[in-house]
């Protein structure tokens, strides 16, 4: 296989023992496995050495998310083409074998003289994600798509939370059987999910502006777009407050936001 067709996989950690093993495991066919670890304090840095992965540091100061790490954890690896993959996804043999396709060319690029994209090919592939919610995988209409799957050169990602990588060219959806897919194994507890929600608003104050208006319209639309157009009503109870928590996260937001300029 020439340079042009290997792929590494780049992992961002912080105390990730509870599902790394098991992620690992999944990417342990990609020519190269880069583990950025934040300073853990558990034993991840020592199961990512156990599968013989390349080990970089990025120094966790006051970050509470990983996005200001990604841009180096990208930049760390050694292939042009590069799968992000957090520390409780796992990949899907069928979604390694079409990430090898599109880098052997079928149909998309695979110069072997050059490592930059042809600006005529796609930079970047949003990649389907099933999630967990209440013990069990949400149904096939609930994956969302991540753009994970990236050329190595001229990518980046901005440090705030929630953000997309800017790739240097367009991007599209990956075309494959359903199969082809991450498994998010994250099941939160309430508790966790609110913890988490407060945390996960606090810093996307920094990055949106919303008026008292959104108070009502975003709530409105987030759970009707959860429950009727995401299809949430057919998972039962489950779904009802799947959508329901969609719907207290953006009220949440917003009154943050206008307390923030309340306070001056």
């Amino acid at each position: 296989m020439n340079h042009t067709q290997r792929i590494s996989v780049v992992i961002n950690t912080y105390n990730a023992r509870q599902h790394l093993a098991k992620v690992l495991e999944s990417v342990k066919d990609f020519d190269e496995v880069v583990v950025c670890d934040m300073e853990s304090t558990d034993d991840t840095v020592a199961i990512a050495e156990q599968y013989g992965c390349k080990v970089v540091t990025f120094p966790k100061g006051n970050h509470t998310c990983c996005e200001p790490a990604r841009t180096f954890a990208i930049q760390s690896a050694s292939n042009p083409w590069v799968l992000v993959v957090d520390a409780d996804e796992i990949v899907t043999p069928e979604l390694r074998e079409a990430l090898y396709r599109i880098v052997r060319g079928t149909g998309t690029w695979a110069s072997p003289e050059s490592s930059t994209c042809p600006p005529d090919y796609p930079a970047g592939y949003y990649i389907p994600r099933q999630n967990m919610f209440m013990s069990m995988f949400v149904r096939d209409f609930h994956y969302d798509y991540q753009l994970r799957f990236l050329v190595r050169e001229g990518t980046e990602w901005p440090p705030t939370i929630h953000s997309l990588p800017k790739v240097p060219g367009r991007v599209e959806k990956l075309k494959a059987p359903k199969e082809a897919r991450l498994l998010h194994l994250m099941d939160e507890t309430m508790h966790e999910y609110v913890a988490k929600m407060n945390v996960y608003t606090d810093n996307e104050t920094e990055k949106k502006q919303y008026g008292i208006a959104a108070l009502f319209w975003r709530p409105l639309w987030r759970f009707f777009k959860s429950y009727v157009m995401d299809g949430s009503f057919r998972m039962g109870i489950r779904g009802l407050i799947r959508s329901g928590m969609h719907a207290v996260y953006q009220f949440i937001l917003v009154a943050k936001i206008i307390e923030k300029r309340y306070r001056g």
